[in-house]
C-alpha cells in the first residue's frame, strides 16, 4: 500500500510540473521548432530582452495588477469598515451581491464591462482595462478582509475613542493593525488574479495595449517564440523563489 500511494502522489506531481518541465527545457532550446533539440542556448534570455512589444506587455501586467490591487485593497477595506456597522440582516443580502462577480463566468463580465465602456463613450485601452480589474478584484478582496473583520474586537476601538483618539487615528492605530493579515492576503489575491486574466482584458482592451495574456494568445495564433518559453521560465522561477523565502521565514522565527 505504500508503494502505491507513493507512486500515486508521484504520478500527481508528473502530471502538475511535467508542462513546466517540458517549457523550461525548451527555453534553453537552440532550435526554433520544437520537435528536435538543437543544443544548449542562452540566446532566447537575451532575445527576451531585446523584444519591446514582450516587455511592453510585462510592464503592462505588472503595472496594472499593482494598481488595480492597491485600489481594490482600499475600496475593498472601506466596504467591510462600512458592512460591519450594518445591521445583520442588511449585510448578509450585500454580502450576497458582492459575491456574485465572483460566481459570475468571466465572459459576461467582460461582455458587460465592454458594452458599459461603449456607452459612457470611454476610449478603449489602458485606462478601461485598468477599471476592469479594479471591478473584478473588490470582491476577492472583500471576501479576504470580512472574516478577519467578523473577529475584531469592537471594544477596543472604543476604548481608544474613550482615550481621546480621533476616529481616524482610531481606525489607522487599532482598527487597521488587526485587519492587516486580511489585506495582505486581499492584495495578493487580487494581484494574482489581474495577473492570470484573459477573458475580461481581452473583451476591454483597445488596439495596441497588450498584456502578458493578451499577448500570448496573439503568439498562439501566430505561432509562439521561443522568448515566451523564456519568459514563463522566468516568471515561474521568480514564484518558486518567493514562496521559498515566505516558507523559509517563519522557520527562523521559530529558532530565533
Amino acid at each position: 500500500m505504500k508503494i502505491l500511494r507513493k507512486l500515486y502522489i508521484a504520478l500527481i506531481f508528473v502530471f502538475l510540473y511535467a508542462p513546466i518541465g517540458t517549457l523550461i527545457v525548451l527555453s534553453f532550446n537552440k532550435s526554433r521548432t520544437r520537435a528536435k533539440w538543437g543544443g544548449f542556448t542562452f540566446e532566447w534570455y537575451v532575445a527576451l530582452l531585446e523584444d519591446e512589444t514582450i516587455l511592453n506587455a510585462l510592464g503592462n501586467t505588472l503595472l496594472i495588477a499593482f494598481i488595480s490591487s492597491i485600489v481594490a485593497v482600499v475600496i475593498g477595506t472601506i466596504t467591510c469598515v462600512a458592512m460591519s456597522r450594518m445591521k445583520r440582516k442588511p449585510r448578509i443580502i450585500l454580502m450576497g451581491i458582492t459575491n456574485i462577480p465572483m460566481l459570475n463566468a468571466d465572459i459576461v463580465t467582460g461582455i458587460s464591462l465592454m458594452l458599459l465602456f461603449i456607452s459612457m463613450g470611454l476610449k478603449f485601452g489602458f485606462g478601461t482595462i485598468l477599471l476592469s480589474h479594479i471591478t473584478f478584484n473588490i470582491p476577492y478582496v472583500i471576501l479576504s478582509i470580512m472574516p478577519r473583520m467578523s473577529q475584531l474586537n469592537p471594544h477596543t476601538y472604543e476604548a481608544a475613542l474613550d482615550l481621546g483618539a480621533s476616529h481616524i487615528t482610531a481606525f489607522f492605530k487599532v482598527t487597521l493593525p488587526d485587519l492587516m493579515p486580511g489585506i495582505l492576503s486581499g492584495f495578493l489575491m487580487a494581484f494574482t488574479m489581474s495577473l492570470d486574466d484573459f477573458i475580461i482584458t481581452h473583451f476591454t482592451k483597445g488596439a495596441g495595449v497588450d498584456t502578458l495574456s493578451t499577448k500570448i494568445y496573439t503568439e498562439v495564433r501566430k505561432g509562439i517564440k521561443p522568448e515566451m518559453y523564456a519568459l514563463s521560465t522566468i516568471i515561474f522561477v521568480t514564484v518558486l523563489v518567493l514562496l521559498f523565502l515566505i516558507n523559509m521565514t517563519p522557520t527562523k522565527k521559530q529558532k530565533n
